[in-house]
């Protein structure tokens, strides 16, 4: 196993990141929100920097030196996200705004192609929205159907009723790495395995996983797998759809435009080669560029490494947590990862977080867009604390501060 950052490492990649550096009404920042968005090191920002003012230009396009060093640094991203994620070749990597647009882009492409009447999609009853609805459109459209793995009291898949769901009217599976609501860690091996036992596809939601732990995409054999940029300190407005090349050579153009095609007249368009089919008009240059950074930042330290500073981070907060009088824990899966539920007694998670909020202390409190989650326990919402591997034990210990005083005023 990996070895945990030091205390000395952690505060030296702390001072890599300018915003934690920042007060919150008079208070030091303790920044528990890494769900939603992480913060993003210098490595990054300069890279962003740079491009605007050392080569910004259209890619793919021009014979000028700024276009060539552009659409070189694009390339170049594209491979060091390819090697991150253990992908056979480039081009499977392709560039979308993030995970919601990746799965916008499958449930389109695989539902017009290979979705029919009375044909069904799966998927678990812990997505985020972003897994729901994109799905729940493209089975209105064919008069499809969408069934759905449930889960037990403790968060976790329920394998044996995913099985019963399993029939020939299932075209593809579309499921969580890691729950952002509940940070269940899911079975998706098996899942991928009796899928493909049937030739049915997998998509894999990666969005809060890709930054926790080690993921190959060969060793998991998935279909497709999406991911943010932002959510592995990198930029926002980019994110990355891996597929397979057999798979994205079957699939039609998302969206028409420039450089999706090879050649286009008033009579017919002949469309590009992958990746460059999914990749209409001028995208997110510095963002995709920038992601490249990102993964370079995160190799500097280890995903490895990286995993297990976090898992430790998350027992010792578990454990600290456990100690607050009247929490209720939303998740109790055996395996998880990334973030904390809960809710202190009876108070409304919004007034919580408000209190930790004047603490700066910032963690997310509501749905976390997992409504169906919420409506299952009969909740309004949870506060989640999020981790990073720049997150302190010192900072657990500040939570749990918050929470004893958030607790004397609310209970």
């Amino acid at each position: 196993m990996a070895s945990i950052l030091s205390s000395e490492e952690i505060k030296k990649i702390r001072s890599d990141f300018p915003l934690l550096q920042r007060e919150i009404y008079n208070k030091r920042l303790v920044y528990l929100d890494n769900a939603a968005t992480t913060q993003k090191p210098n490595l990054v920002l300069g890279a962003l920097q740079k491009y605007y003012t050392d080569y910004n230009s259209n890619v793919h396009r021009g014979v000028h030196l700024l276009s060539q060093e552009a659409t070189d640094a694009y390339e170049v991203s594209r491979k060091k996200i390819a090697k991150f994620i253990d992908a056979k070749t480039d081009k499977e990597i392709i560039f979308t705004k993030g995970t919601t647009d990746g799965i916008n882009l499958v449930a389109s492409s695989f539902g017009k192609k290979f979705l029919n009447e009375g044909d069904s999609v799966i998927i678990s009853a812990m997505e985020h929205h972003s897994n729901i609805v994109p799905w729940q459109m493209i089975c209105e459209e064919k008069n499809a159907n969408l069934k759905v793995i449930p889960f037990n009291e403790k968060g976790e898949l329920r394998m044996d009723e995913f099985e019963k769901l399993l029939d020939d009217t299932v075209k593809i599976i579309a499921v969580t790495c890691v729950s952002n609501s509940l940070a269940t860690i899911n079975p998706v091996e098996e899942i991928i395995q009796k899928a493909h036992a049937k030739n049915i596809p997998v998509l894999l939601d990666a969005a809060q996983a890709i930054q926790h732990m080690p993921l190959s995409v060969q060793k998991l054999n998935a279909d497709f797998i999406v991911f943010s940029g932002h959510k592995m300190f990198g930029p926002t407005g980019i994110g990355v759809l891996y597929g397979k090349e057999e798979w994205l050579n079957k699939l039609p153009p998302y969206q028409g435009g420039g450089d999706m095609i090879k050649s286009v007249s008033f009579e017919k368009t002949i469309y590009n080669e992958l990746p460059f089919k999914f990749e209409a008009g001028t995208p997110d240059i510095s963002g995709a560029i920038v992601l490249g950074y990102a993964v370079d930042y995160i190799n500097q330290i280890s995903i490895e490494r990286i995993h297990a500073t976090e898992e430790d981070l998350m027992n010792y907060a578990m454990n600290a947590l456990k100690t607050i009088p009247n929490i209720r824990f939303i998740g109790e899966a055996k395996n998880r990862a990334g973030v904390i539920s809960f809710l202190l007694g009876n108070a409304h998670p919004f007034d919580t977080g408000e209190l930790l909020d004047k603490q700066g202390i910032a963690v997310r409190t509501g749905h976390h867009c997992c409504q169906p989650v919420m409506d299952i326990f009969k909740i309004p919402g949870t506060v989640r604390a999020s981790f990073a591997f720049y997150n302190t034990k010192e900072e657990i210990d500040m939570l749990i501060k918050g929470l004893e005083r958030a607790a004397k005023i609310l209970l």
